[in-house]
């Protein structure tokens, strides 16, 4: 299936998904409209994500945390964001607690993922996905609907590291060791730090980096979601 991502674009595979998904979470996602392509990116509506995981194994690895939060009109909107967690069914690595703090005896107490997950999908109804390092919440949220659904999910995602790797290369800079880790990308535009490994703090601070990076990009020309994307 993967060579599809080649072949078809995300309106004809949602569809072919669509013809044999039942009603569900999922379903309701993949019936909202993706943004089109050619939409001028400050019209689009965004979806800033980050997940706090056991590990960094999608196969394997569960997710611990969801944060999130709403962008709409350039802007941030905290009054609708959101941060949960998920009771993974194995016991919490102690390399993994040591970085997000997440410990077993808070993460038993959550509900699982399968009670937790519809509230993200809808919260990604006709929104574009975002996130630092994009690659780990879209492969996770994936391979998470695959095992509670049956299928996977799909979707135009921005990833503001990529983004900054364009930034680079268009300026023809040297890429450094930590160059492009959020913190790091955050100073380059005067933006203020904040404590690292929180899914709802980092979800902010990533969609706060995507709005300096489109302003910063936007002196050169107009610029529309297929410029911004990863996935279209």
């Amino acid at each position: 299936m993967s060579i599809w991502k080649f072949l078809f674009n995300l309106d004809e595979r949602r569809n072919w998904y669509l013809r044999k998904m039942p009603e569900g979470p999922l379903r309701s996602y993949y019936e909202s409209s993706f943004p089109a392509n050619d939409t001028d990116w400050r019209q689009v509506d965004y979806l800033a994500l980050d997940f706090e995981t056991t590990g960094l194994d999608k196969r394997k690895d569960e997710i611990l945390s969801i944060g999130f939060a709403p962008i709409r009109g350039q802007s941030i909107r905290l009054s609708e964001a959101d941060h949960f967690l998920a009771r993974p069914v194995s016991a919490i690595p102690e390399a993994s607690a040591v970085i997000h703090g997440i410990l077993d005896d808070t993460a038993s107490v959550a509900r699982p993922l399968e009670e937790v997950l519809p509230r993200l999908l809808k919260a990604l109804e006709s929104k574009v996905l975002l996130a630092h390092h994009a690659a780990i919440e879209y492969e996770f949220l994936s391979c998470a609907c695959k095992k509670i659904y049956g299928y996977p999910f799909i979707g135009p995602v921005v990833d503001t590291l990529a983004l900054e790797v364009r930034i680079f290369r268009s300026m023809d800079k040297p890429i450094r060791s930590g160059d492009l880790r959020l913190d790091k990308a955050r100073q380059r535009y005067n933006l203020p730090r904040y404590p690292a490994h929180n899914a709802l703090i980092d979800a902010i601070a990533a969609g706060e980096l995507f709005l300096a990076q489109g302003t910063y990009r936007r002196k050169r020309r107009p610029l529309q979601l297929k410029d911004m994307t990863v996935i279209t």
